[in-house]
């Protein structure tokens, strides 16, 4: 099962699926995940499809939801 580093280009992970949340706009202000085959999930920026992704384990993506959720980053938004 191939893994991949942090920082590795976007466009070399192959077979995956990109996914983009239904709340991004048209002015590309969003950021896209894919489920990698050895179970982590790999972050991009739809601007720059091409560009770096970051790579996280099941466990790091679902304490960052599970914070999003709770609202521990809203200062970030506002």
């Amino acid at each position: 099962m191939h893994s991949f580093d942090n920082g590795v280009r976007a466009s070399s992970i192959s077979g995956v699926k990109w996914v983009k949340s239904a709340r991004s706009n048209p002015s590309g202000n969003c950021i896209e995940v894919a489920q990698l085959p050895d179970g982590g999930v790999a972050v991009r920026n739809s601007r720059h499809p091409d560009g770096p992704a970051l790579v996280y384990t099941q466990a790091e993506m679902a304490a960052f939801v599970d914070g999003a959720k709770d609202g521990d980053f809203d200062s970030f938004t506002a």
